[in-house]
């Protein structure tokens, strides 16, 4: 058994015990993931390309493209069968699409490579029990563990026991009283029977079908019996078991998770927020007396204390997949905070290169300023928004992060100037134009016709000459995306528009399809606020700016 500390500066070298023999045929290359739907693109032109303008090829498409990005989503992402996943395929790039079923041939952001079975790391298939009291946070470790995993490539699903449970109920018929109780009637125990087969059959059938990795069944799974039962049914399967408990004894923690849940939770929609309250809170203590913590010493399983403050492992052996899982959740905190996204303000130049990093413009200094006044607003008011419903904490430190451009640092010098704590992370820099930089969209296409028909066939991950992609960006930005996991307060991050485009693919768990055709105007900030189930966006408008094709 092995304890760790959420500050330790080391990433963990042991992990969870899942052993198994590799499943996974000879990796292919990425190249040869066949592009279904990249037809959609077909520009007539390229735009003039520098290395600061937001329609180029490089940084996310092209002139003549009039694709929106809701439009877009809805040609490409499949759609799932029946109530397989009992979620509806998200419409529009601002709809978190983290519950959305994907197919069989799903390419991730980041994804480094694929094998015919559709599994990485050498790692076969893994199905994560949640274990733990209700308002633990374990529907907000399963949606992020989700996300996280899926955004490396690894194909994963996190089905919630509840999602089937209202489901199964007969619409306009509330949950039995004895529901959640472990000596409930025949009656109530049938149902609950159902439910769990309903949810069991979907995890399987993601496993067989879907050619998924990893499962994460989220549900209370109170009891060692039902732990066990569970182990000896995934063995029989050939799925490994990691069970994962969240141990809460912060009460902070526990109120910051009742409000979360009674929130975004589809159990407590057009309720009263005291009584919705009330209720989620009798649910906590109808469990405690029957609740069973993990200690069964065959068992692989981790625990997590107090949302990331200690790790403990327990069976642990190496293993790629399972170490990534353990480094993960060690960045893993409830985020209660926001994460902004802004552009930086106009360069002096017209058509600035990447050598040249320009300063910005007087028109650019101005917008900084306006900017900065419309942000600090917008958190005064949303802070006295939250104090009218009861949450009396705080308002939330704002820090905000910048690449090294110079640009983006002199947008944030105003918010420094007022007493906020700006950080430059090289990691933001946007992709580099390689030997494009400075050319015309017609000198492009003179001097590099072929790159330019591959780049319409594959605008994410296709690479102009010394240039980087906006795969080689996803992977890079990994290290800031496990930083934004591990900060609980609000973050604005003021960067070029492709870097943008690639993290809120990530907070909204967009396609790569997706990712080239996301919008950003500079009078307007991006706001991505986060919920155990999923995240939301809102678009906040910074008037006195007017919108641009250029960045």
């Amino acid at each position: 058994m092995l304890s760790l500390s959420s500050d330790s500066s080391r990433s963990p070298s042991p992990s969870v015990s899942i052993s198994s023999e590799d499943r996974d045929r000879p990796p292919s290359p990425m190249a040869n993931i066949p592009s279904s739907g990249m037809s959609s693109f077909s520009p007539s032109g390229l735009s003039t390309f520098h290395a600061d303008l937001a329609t180029s090829p490089i940084t996310g498409g092209f002139a003549q493209m009039h694709l929106s990005p809701s439009s877009f989503t809805a040609q490409l992402r499949t759609q799932s069968a029946g109530s397989k996943y009992l979620r509806r395929q998200s419409s529009s790039v601002d709809e978190d699409a983290i519950h959305d079923a994907l197919s069989p041939t799903h390419v991730s952001p980041a994804q480094l490579y694929s094998t015919e079975s559709g599994r990485l790391f050498h790692a076969g298939k893994i199905c994560i029990v949640l274990v733990g009291l209700p308002a633990r946070g374990k529907t907000h470790l399963a949606v992020s563990l989700t996300r996280y995993l899926r955004w490396l490539g690894v194909k994963t699903h996190a089905f919630h026991l509840g999602d089937y449970r209202r489901v199964h109920l007969t619409p306009g018929k509330d949950v039995p009283d004895d529901y959640f109780l472990v000596n409930a009637s025949p009656s109530t125990v049938i149902l609950r029977q159902r439910v769990m087969a309903a949810c069991k059959a979907d995890v399987y059938r993601f496993f067989e079908e879907d050619r998924g990795q990893v499962a994460i069944y989220d549900a209370v799974n109170p009891t060692s019996a039902g732990r066990r039962v569970l182990v000896k049914e995934f063995s029989q399967r050939g799925i490994q078991t990691l069970f994962i408990e969240s141990i809460c004894d912060k009460p902070e923690i526990i109120e910051a998770n009742v409000r979360s849940v009674k929130i975004s939770s589809p159990d407590y929609i057009g309720w009263d927020e005291k009584e919705a309250i009330m209720h989620y809170l009798k649910r906590i203590s109808d469990k405690i007396p029957h609740y069973e913590t993990l200690d069964e010493p065959e068992f692989s399983y981790i625990k997590l204390y107090n949302a990331g403050e200690r790790i403990l492992l327990n069976n642990s052996r190496v293993g790629y997949l399972p170490n990534r899982i353990v480094f993960y959740l060690m960045n893993l905190h409830i985020k209660a905070g926001c994460v902004y996204f802004a552009r930086a303000g106009k360069a002096t130049e017209l058509r600035p290169r990447y050598k040249s990093d320009p300063h910005l413009s007087d028109e650019g200094r101005a917008y900084a300023r306006v900017l900065t006044d419309t942000l600090l607003a917008h958190r005064r008011s949303e802070h006295t928004a939250r104090s009218a419903h009861g949450d009396n904490s705080p308002e939330r430190e704002l820090i905000i992060w910048t690449s090294t451009r110079r640009r983006t640092i002199e947008t944030a010098a105003e918010f420094a100037k007022r007493g906020f704590y700006c950080r430059q992370r090289p990691q933001l820099s946007q992709m580099h134009p390689g030997s494009c930089d400075g050319l015309s969209g017609e000198e492009i296409e003179e001097q590099f016709p072929g790159e330019v028909e591959m780049h319409k066939k594959d605008p994410y991950r296709h690479r102009f000459p010394r240039a980087e992609s906006y795969h080689d960006l996803a992977v890079r930005l990994e290290p800031v995306i496990l930083e934004m996991e591990r900060i609980p307060n609000d973050i604005l991050i003021v960067a070029h528009v492709s870097v943008l485009r690639v993290l809120y693919g990530y907070l909204m768990a967009c396609s790569p399809f997706d990712i080239p055709a996301l919008d950003f105007e500079r009078n307007e900030i991006v706001e991505i606020i986060p919920s155990a189930y999923n995240n939301k966006v809102k678009r906040i408008k910074i008037y006195g700016v007017e919108e641009s094709a250029t960045l």
